[in-house]
């Protein structure tokens, strides 16, 4: 050992901490291939694409300056990654910064202006984007992991395109084990991101091949008992009765309860097509077919996963039925005769899935027999990961790994819990971890044994990456259990058709990589059109970041920056030193010695782990300062919800501002705020009866002179069967009562469109100014305390009530105690230190 450790070599920088990034050929290689260019690098799970791109940020502070940026799906891979990169980097740790919805937004734009690398989650990046708080002009290098989620509006695919706009010296690297299941897919992924060159390893090169072992799969079949598939079968004849429902409203042939997901896609797309026609019976198909769709949930959960699962759901269902405006589809099934007696043959079940049993059992032959240390389960549902993890513990050591969002019945796990997890599961404190979908794309867990899926996954992108959770150091085993004759067979032959596609994707990829860096280059010739466009945009004084530093080479502070102290003074001492060598090229002098020092920590999805959505924003947001004669449109941060608020960040001379709006959507001068209502909610509000929209425009009217409604979407008359007269008389009341102007527009774009036309039309030719408060003037006694009340700390209307109706005065709630203001419902620890600071701070001078 004493041997092989001394023929290590390290790879040596200035920005590298001596010794601790071993010198492999193929990473350095792909590093020295990166830095050249906007690069797709693609190499298996487990072999450091993470360390490729770190190479690559090093060479790039240290030649060019300026920051860089690494994005990464989820908060524990941020965390992750922010770890790898203090203990890989020569660079203060308080240089390198983590941006998660955790950071206050004030915060961010503070923690941003002094950081060398910023690691952060797209969503967060993209709202500081859309919000003016940060601006991408000196960021010089900009990582995306697991590129292959940069399609849609996926966060990634904004990013993209503003950095390229924005960035005075952009580099791009896009990394993942698994880019696409097709040349299709990949190739878009590439134009999305704006990268013109892909580099391809696999385990066939021998320069990768020493540092890989060959992962052993086997599909283990296990029948199911009569009780479950009596259980099944019941469930079925009720799909089958759904189906003949919709086949007798023309859009189906079959009757059959394995219907593929095509199909009901299908059913679902000419449901919709009815309704568009003003066919009333289309609604009616809606509910149906949406029964079945939790129908054949209970199918497969009851086949796949565990009877413990199908009567959790069960009772999410019937309490789903029971609770205000529930879904038709909800109450029916639950009523349903057939279906309730399942629900009781599923609750009477007093015996285990067959595959519990064989969980064990294969648990057994590699902890035990096998001397084995360390087992990862992953399944699909989180109920069946909690019945695992306490199946499984009256035998091993056992923990479970689930994500941050939370299902009734079932808590997730914080961030710290999270962290806390994977770092005792590393250090060998227990044997078995049950993960869901959180820790299946590059989530640094360490080598195990035996990877085992508690069912087959249809997808080839995340088959592969929680293959790669094997067979890094010694050789791993991989294990799939099936159930016989149920949807698990359909999703074996999905997940190996798809997983040989991409496999002979990814050979003919790197095949044909120049090829296709061609074609690349040729497609992103338009990126040169977004070069320079920064500059045009601060021409026309409107560019989020127009007034921010650009620094490209010496990073010297400036007094202004002196908060920064060394953080921003020892990479300008490094970028500016001259007669040091830049990175060695990559290139190794003599052939690399295996070592088990691997300090990679690849990304991972939190498809199970977010369920909420992305990191939300909080509260109030601090905003860069924007130039007097820019037009500037505030939006409520509800509404990045929709792609208005990217679409308007995007354009030369606007710029937008995140605030949590006490009244309208978008306020575009002193005396015109927004609301927008889509034609479906608009409806809704006469359908349900439901009055908080004319709530909504009654507040605004109180706040601003020149109140608007806009109305999206096209078919106002037909989309419902609401009687024409029903919707005129809305827009009468919203003209004639609230004195509104009503607007029309045919979808976001349209929009989009028409707020930056008033805005400029207010701002530019009326030379008004933004006014996010409005006119405090037209406000009663009660708001105007709910007013000033909501301005401490940017607490927000309804905090502010909560605290009025708590204390009963402003002065009162002035007064309060910080333990006092943690009684009121809705006030944490973090508002109310906030409140205490901002009340009983001395005044700055």
């Amino acid at each position: 050992m004493a041997e092989a450790a001394a023929e290590t070599e390290y790879v040596d920088h200035p920005l590298l901490v001596e010794g601790f990034i071993e010198d492999r050929r193929y990473q350095t290689e792909l590093a020295a291939t990166a830095r050249e260019g906007h690069t797709l690098v693609c190499l298996p799970t487990g072999l450091g694409k993470t360390t490729v791109s770190l190479l690559v940020t090093a060479h790039r502070l240290y030649e060019t300056g300026g920051k860089a940026l690494f994005l990464a799906p989820t908060k524990p891979l941020v965390q992750q990654h922010a770890d790898f990169y203090r203990e890989a980097l020569d660079i203060a740790d308080e240089e390198i910064v983590v941006f998660t919805g955790e950071v206050r937004p004030d915060d961010r734009a503070e923690l941003w202006e002094s950081a060398s690398i910023v690691i952060a989650t797209p969503q967060v990046v993209e709202n500081d984007l859309v919000g003016n708080r940060i601006s991408l002009a000196d960021v010089t290098h900009l990582t995306f992991d697991e590129c292959h989620r940069a399609s849609g509006d996926y966060a990634y695919v904004y990013i993209a395109e503003r950095y390229h706009a924005d960035a005075e010296q952009p580099l791009v690297t896009g990394m993942s084990a698994s880019p696409g299941g097709d040349r299709e897919e990949i190739t878009a992924v590439c134009e999305n991101l704006g990268i013109d060159q892909v580099e391809v390893m696999t385990e066939d090169d021998a320069d990768v091949g020493e540092y890989t072992h060959d992962t052993d799969v086997q599909w283990e079949r296990i029948d199911l008992p009569e009780p479950i598939v009596e259980i099944r079968d019941a469930l079925n004849e009720v799909i089958t009765d759904r189906l003949e429902s919709l086949k007798e409203l023309g859009v189906t042939n079959t009757t059959q309860p394995d219907v593929s997901q095509k199909d009901l896609n299908k059913m679902r797309g000419e449901l919709q097509r009815m309704m568009d026609g003003g066919d009333s019976d289309a609604y009616t198909g809606m509910s149906v077919h949406a029964e079945v769709m939790k129908l054949r949930r209970a199918v497969e959960l009851v086949e796949t996963q565990s009877v413990e699962a199908l009567c959790r759901y069960f009772e999410r269902q019937r309490n789903a039925a029971r609770s205000s405006g529930a879904s038709k589809a909800s109450q029916r099934m639950v009523s349903e005769p057939k279906v309730r007696e399942a629900m009781r043959k599923a609750e009477s079940f007093d015996d285990l899935h067959p595959k519990f049993r064989r969980t064990r059992v294969l648990l057994a032959q590699t902890l035990g027999i096998g001397g084995g240390e360390r087992v990862i389960v992953f399944t699909e549902s989180r109920d069946t990961a909690e019945a695992l993890t306490e199946f499984l513990s009256a035998s091993f050591d056992t923990r479970r790994f689930v994500g941050q969002g939370d299902k009734e019945g079932s808590d997730g796990m914080t961030q710290k819990e999270q962290q806390e997890t994977l770092d005792a599961f590393r250090a060998g404190e227990f044997e078995v971890l049950v993960s869901t979908s959180v820790a299946e794309e590059g989530l640094d867990v360490p080598e195990v044994d035996l990877v085992l899926f508690f069912e087959p996954v249809p997808t080839a992108i995340r088959s592969i990456q929680r293959k790669g959770r094997t067979g890094r150091q010694a050789e791993g085993e991989v294990v799939v259990l099936l159930a016989n004759d149920t949807r698990d067979e359909a999703f074996f032959w999905i997940s190996r058709r798809r997983e040989k596609e991409m496999e002979n994707e990814l050979r003919e990829l790197k095949g044909v990589a120049d090829e296709l860096t061609d074609e690349l280059d040729d497609g992103q010739a338009g990126l040169e059109e977004f070069e320079g466009k920064a500059e045009k945009s601060e021409a026309s004084n409107g560019q989020a970041g127009s007034e921010t530093t650009r620094e490209t080479g010496d990073r010297s502070a400036s007094s202004e920056d002196s908060d920064a102290g060394t953080a921003t003074a020892s990479t300008s001492a490094v970028a500016a030193t001259n007669g040091q060598p830049g990175l060695t090229d990559f290139e190794p002098d003599g052939d690399t010695t295996e070592s088990d020092d691997e300090a990679t920590t690849d990304d991972a999805s939190d498809a199970d782990g977010d369920e909420n959505g992305p990191d939300a924003d909080d509260g109030v947001v601090a905003t860069a300062g924007t130039d007097a004669d820019g037009t500037e449109i505030v939006i409520d941060q509800r509404e990045l919800e929709s792609t208005i608020a990217r679409d308007l960040s995007t354009r030369e001379g606007i710029t937008t501002r995140l605030e949590t709006l006490e009244v309208g959507d978008y306020v575009l001068s002193d005396r015109v705020a927004v609301e927008r209502k889509s034609v479906a909610d608009f409806l809704d509000t006469l359908v349900g009866g439901d009055r908080s929209m004319f709530e909504q425009v009654r507040d605004t009217a109180r706040a601003y002179a020149r109140p608007v409604v806009i109305i999206e979407g096209e078919d106002l008359y037909g989309e419902r069967n609401v009687h024409p007269n029903a919707v005129r008389g809305a827009l009468s009341s919203l003209a004639i009562d609230f004195d509104a102007s009503v607007l029309r527009t045919e979808d976001e774009a349209d929009t989009a469109d028409l707020l930056e036309v008033i805005a400029r039309r207010e701002q530019e030719e009326n030379d008004r100014e933004v006014s996010a408060h409005g006119e405090k003037g037209a406000k009663t006694l009660a708001e105007q305390q709910e007013y000033v009340v909501s301005s401490i700390a940017d607490i927000g209307p309804v905090t502010s009530r909560a605290l009025l109706e708590h204390f009963g005065t402003v002065e009162a709630v002035m007064c309060a105690r910080e333990e006092d203001l943690l009684e009121v419902s809705g006030v944490g620890q973090v508002t109310a230190e906030r409140i205490r600071e901002v009340i009983g701070s001395n005044y700055p001078e």
